[in-house]
């Protein structure tokens, strides 16, 4: 009987609203008061700028899922680019091992705000949590994104409350007021804008997920590109309107000394109060889990259909036509790594790693166009591109590198 196959059933709107769950996430609801905070009233150039860095690795991702839509796709980049499966394997692992610790780190965090609301054991929270999680990725890919896009939808629709909250803000007079009243330009300079964008850049991340999933779209060589550039230019919109609201709406100090900056924000605008955002924000929290969870076994189950890992891990159940082993596997090594390990380390780590794959996957766009294989007539981004994003990767890594060095010695 013939190994039943993942199910081609996501659209461009799905396939759309998943990308902005792994974009869009807790982070920008307390991202946005640390960018300010170095980048001052500069901090929606700051996003900006993050965008514009993000952006050529987003584009090559999209040629190169075009060009070869399966699961694992960095991986598979990287073996059709150098024709070494032994690295291949370890980029994938390493795309899995991001996605885990992601999911661990903000599965932690939404037990966090569940033991506020309910009193229980840190680890029964997270098992509680995990669990549910994993049980809507095996329910069927459908039904998880379909999930994942409700939730993504009221994470859009927080983040668009907040911007009509603050809508005064937006004018010219209050944007002229904000800068006069700010540090001027001299003070923050270009390096405050810039570290302000290496900051902001993390809450762009999550675009290169969407193509771990490129088994499972409808006409992926036409659809990936295209939901990647829309989820990158709708991200970037909402980012930049929620900082400009950000820097207009309350004195910079106390916006980067927030813990909760959006919530403020909308408090501050409607009188309201923002006692609601805790849930909007454990939903934001647990879709951004869910994504990394369906990302690492989608990672696990394309490894092992290349025989690079144990074939039990590409195993597809006939019913719900989704990898339960590896899904299971990813779910427990969460849940480990959630009780188990103090995961602010991890996550500088993993940050520098995901850099580095970036850095990776660009220069494999670059080699699989002399190769044979690669000769497809599919749309072709100027090599100047995937340059531009081997750079500012390998920059951007080498920067929290240097960061993470001179914090050690301090």
């Amino acid at each position: 009987m013939p190994q039943p196959a993942l199910k081609r059933s996501l659209s461009l709107t799905l396939l759309v609203l998943y990308g902005l769950g792994t974009t869009i996430g807790a982070g920008i609801y307390v991202l946005v008061g640390k960018v300010a905070g170095t980048a001052g009233v500069y901090a929606p150039l700051a996003f900006v700028l993050a965008a514009l860095v993000a952006l050529p690795t987003a584009l090559s991702f999209g040629e190169l899922a075009a060009r070869y839509p399966m699961s694992a796709g960095e991986a598979i980049y990287v073996e059709e680019a150098f024709g070494r499966p032994r690295l291949a394997t370890l980029v994938g692992l390493a795309v899995v091992f991001v996605g885990l610790v992601s999911s661990a780190a903000i599965s932690a965090g939404a037990v966090g705000y569940l033991r506020d609301m309910v009193a229980l054991p840190t680890w029964l929270g997270l098992l509680l949590v995990v669990g549910v999680l994993a049980l809507v990725a095996i329910w069927g890919i459908s039904e998880s994104v379909i999930v994942t896009a409700a939730a993504t939808l009221i994470e859009v629709g927080g983040l668009l409350l907040v911007i009509w909250s603050g809508r005064d803000g937006l004018d010219m007079a209050r944007l002229s007021q904000a800068a006069a009243a700010a540090a001027p330009f001299s003070e923050i300079g270009l390096a405050g804008i810039v570290s302000g964008a290496v900051l902001a850049f993390y809450a762009f991340i999550g675009f290169e997920d969407m193509v771990n999933i490129s088994e499972e779209v409808r006409e992926p060589s036409r659809t990936m590109p295209t939901a990647i550039i829309i989820t990158m230019g709708v991200t970037m919109i909402l980012y930049v309107l929620v900082s400009l609201v950000s820097v207009t709406a309350m004195p910079l100090d106390v916006l980067a000394a927030s813990a909760a900056p959006v919530a403020q924000i909308f408090e501050h605008g409607t009188g309201l109060s923002s006692s609601a955002f805790d849930g909007l924000i454990i939903v934001a929290v647990a879709n951004g889990a869910l994504v990394q969870i369906i990302m690492a076994s989608r990672v696990l189950y394309g490894l092992a259909q290349q025989g690079w890992l144990p074939a039990a891990f590409s195993t597809v159940a006939a019913r719900t036509r989704t990898p339960v082993v590896a899904t299971v596997a990813a779910a427990a090594v969460v849940f480990v790594m959630g009780v188990l390990f103090p995961l602010e380390l991890l996550a500088r780590v993993t940050s520098m790693l995901a850099l580095l794959i970036f850095a990776l996957v660009n220069v494999s766009l670059l080699r699989v166009r002399r190769r044979a294989s690669a000769s497809m007539a599919l749309p072709r981004l100027p090599a100047a591109v995937p340059a531009l994003g081997f750079l500012l990767s390998l920059g951007l890594s080498g920067f929290q590198l240097f960061d993470f060095l001179r914090g050690l010695v301090r």
